[in-house]
């Protein structure tokens, strides 16, 4: 695990319009997530629109992000936290949303930026989604500003 935030893409000028899902299952570790990301997006991206749609789990957060992702969004934040308990379930999930994820991105051209924390017990939640040094959520939030630029920087010498 990365025991440092990236450093800050620079900051989007433009208007844009970031869509988040995040899932209500674990609602206080997922909420830190949103929040941090938001908070971030603010700084990063001061123009932009950011939608905010919560799905029950972190199985549905593909569908969401598929809908989303058709409807011409910049960038695509997914937010959950799965705790592993005594049964493989919680894998089963974690493995069919990061594919989902993965292949609804390449498939729409848009980046989906994956925060669906698969962790351990609560203390890894708590130290991914509540506290500063480490917070998934801002970390989501700036992943999510420097695809902004690179596709919008792909997309531009594409025309040349």
């Amino acid at each position: 695990m990365s025991q440092a935030l990236p450093p800050r893409p620079r900051i989007v000028g433009q208007r844009r319009t970031i869509a988040i899902v995040a899932s209500e299952f674990n609602a206080e570790y997922v909420q830190g997530l949103v929040d941090h990301a938001a908070r971030e997006l603010e700084v990063l991206a001061p123009a932009t629109n950011i939608a905010l749609r919560q799905v029950p789990g972190a199985f549905e957060i593909p569908l969401a992000v598929k809908e989303i992702a058709s409807r011409g969004v910049h960038a695509i934040i997914a937010l959950g936290v799965v705790i592993e308990g005594e049964t493989h379930h919680a894998h089963l999930i974690c493995e069919s949303v990061t594919q989902a994820l993965l292949r609804i991105s390449l498939e729409e051209r848009v980046p989906v930026i994956h925060e669906v924390l698969f962790v351990k017990n609560k203390e890894q939640a708590k130290k991914r989604c509540l506290l500063e040094e480490i917070n998934r959520g801002t970390e989501a939030a700036r992943a999510a500003v420097a695809m902004i630029h690179l596709m919008a920087d792909l997309r531009e010498r594409s025309r040349l």
